[in-house]
């Protein structure tokens, strides 16, 4: 027993271990006649605890840089000759076995251990690869004049806001797929390169650093070959053919595709320029889509083999995403045409039809859309009942519940199914009444024409036990029409909207019985206001001047009665 718990001891010993793994670290200093700076830098990043070696990369110094970094404590790689930050980084790179190297400019007065932990910090932690800073001064000349509009042209995907503050750190196996510059353009390569690679960089404030400003003449170089680096880049990481070719080829598609969508409206739309144009347009639209489509297609086909895919598809959507979404709109437009095609007989068919945008004003400025609306078969056992949507029954002025009349029958209106918001159920006279089959489309401003003649009996509402409604005639087109006002016992209805034809008389009823009437002559009425006394109520009529358009014709008195109120019997 004494044996199984040594062993079980070992094992929680090992897994605890395991738990942080030991990561050797490196910084590295590529200094310049630095004499002055250099003591205080190394002195500082000694305090960091887990910092195993100090590299000074002296390149090419004429002062006493060397000396000073050796009494230090540092370790010292020399070169003959001045060769550039970039190599002094890579020389201190190629040196150290370190698992994590910071690179620190030796320049920095005021920098503080504090400071160093918050480069190298995030890294120990297993929280990124690559770290880079940035501090509290307004970004340099080159980063601003330069450097940012070249990043946010070809590489959209990089959003940093100092991408050359020059210190860094890094895992070494991240480092390995970085190709170092030999010059200033060193920072910003590193940025480009992890981008490309998908190497996870993150970006940490150090607070205030100070440090010796470069001369115009040393920021004239910089400033050359940050550029240089990053069009290297967007050469090598087919940047420039993504923006150059592919972009002229998706632009050239999208010219196909709009004439193909003016071809088409011409077709449909455009009545007086005849249909050969119009065909001939479609098929110059279709002839550049397929070509420049598969232009488009081959070129990304060859980029995408040869260049690294991590952040390839992001950027490409970020560089194009206006066009892309002209492109999609497009696509969407001509699918609306081919899905409105129908093949029968051996014959195609298209016929568009859209949804009714509808913008009206009453108590509440409301903005509508509605149909357009499927012909479908009457439910079984269903015959006296037609399921109308709401948005449908809106346009033709009536209600569910309300009695229809088609060709001398009558049908219930009732509500549609649900998930039916869009289908109009007809029994099968009414559909060949009206020459529709199922699955045919009805757009919403054509609904009167289907219902024209139909005789409707329509709920406007009740007060007080007492029901109102107005019957009327669907007519196919839109008229002139009186809006009036109606109240029983100083309690108003909702006003009603219709046509009267002229020369005519308009009966109202109570409980069947006539009780009134209304002339009309010459397109105005005999009287504006209208009370009639009846069964202990009174019931007016005021006929507002205001006119607008209706397809409701109302009932004349040859044809029944117009208005006609009903005592509801409640059980």
């Amino acid at each position: 027993m004494a044996w199984l718990f040594v062993l079980l001891t070992f094992f929680l010993a090992a897994f605890k271990s395991s738990d942080k793994i030991y990561q050797k670290v490196a910084v590295i200093l590529p200094a310049f006649n630095e004499e002055e700076n250099v003591k205080a830098v190394i002195d500082v990043i000694s305090k960091v605890s887990y910092v195993d070696e100090i590299i000074v990369v002296d390149d090419g110094s004429t002062d006493g840089t060397a000396k000073v970094a050796t009494d230090a404590g540092a370790i010292v790689i020399s070169h003959e000759v001045n060769k550039g930050k970039g190599e002094a980084i890579k020389t201190g790179y190629n040196y150290t076995n370190a698992d994590i190297i910071a690179f620190i400019d030796a320049d920095i007065s005021n920098l503080t251990k504090h400071k160093v932990d918050a480069i190298i910090r995030p890294i120990l932690d297993g929280k990124t690869e690559i770290t880079k800073t940035k501090f509290a001064r307004a970004s340099g000349r080159v980063t601003e004049l330069t450097a940012k509009p070249l990043l946010n042209f070809f590489f959209p995907e990089i959003s940093f806001e100092q991408p050359l503050s020059g210190q860094f750190a890094a895992k070494k196996s991240a480092l390995k797929k970085i190709n170092f510059e030999p010059d200033y353009g060193v920072d910003v390569g590193i940025v480009l390169d992890a981008d490309v690679h998908g190497i996870s960089i993150e970006e940490v404030d150090i607070g205030e650093i100070e440090h010796d400003m470069s001369p115009l003449s040393d920021l004239h170089i910089m400033a050359n070959e940050v550029v240089r680096t990053i069009m290297d880049r967007a050469n090598k990481y087919g940047r420039v053919v993504m923006i150059d070719d592919i972009g002229f080829f998706i632009r050239m598609l999208i010219v196909g595709l709009s004439l193909i969508i003016l071809g088409l409206f011409t077709i449909f739309f455009v009545k007086f320029i005849p249909l050969a144009i119009g065909v001939f347009i479609v098929v110059v639209g279709m002839a550049l889509t397929v070509y420049y489509l598969i232009k488009v297609i081959a070129k990304s086909i060859s980029m995408f083999k040869r260049l690294p895919r991590s952040n390839l598809i992001k950027s490409f959507i970020k560089i194009h995403f206006p066009v892309l979404i002209s492109l999609i709109i497009l696509v969407l437009m001509i699918s609306t045409f081919l899905g409105a095609a129908t093949f029968e007989n051996g014959s195609i068919s298209i016929e568009p039809t859209s949804r009714n945008l509808i913008i009206f004003s009453d108590n509440d400025n409301k903005i509508a859309v509605r149909g357009p609306f499927s012909i479908d078969s009457a439910i079984e056992n269903e015959s006296n009942i037609i399921r109308v949507p709401s948005d449908a029954l809106d346009t033709l002025g009536l209600s569910h519940g309300d009695l229809i009349n088609i060709n001398k029958n009558s049908y219930i209106i009732d509500q549609p199914r649900p998930d039916e918001d869009y289908t109009i159920r007809l029994p099968m006279e009414v559909k060949q009444f009206f020459n529709v089959h199922d699955g045919d489309s009805i757009q919403n401003s054509r609904l009167n024409t289907l219902f024209d003649k139909s005789i409707a009996y329509h709920n406007v509402g009740e007060i007080n036990n007492i029901s109102l409604s107005d019957n009327f005639e669907i007519t196919d087109l839109n008229n002139n029409a009186h809006i009036f006002k109606v109240s029983i016992d100083n309690e108003s209805f909702k006003p009603i909207i219709g046509c009267f034809e002229d020369n005519n008389t308009y009966l109202v009823s109570y409980n069947n019985v006539v009780i009134g009437e209304l002339k009309f002559a010459n397109g105005t009425f005999s009287n504006q206001t209208y009370s009639f006394d009846t069964n202990g109520h009174k019931i007016e009529i005021e006929i507002s001047n205001e006119t607008t358009s209706s397809v409701k014709y109302f009932l004349n008195s040859k044809e029944g009665k117009f208005l006609e109120f009903n005592t509801i019997i409640k059980k």
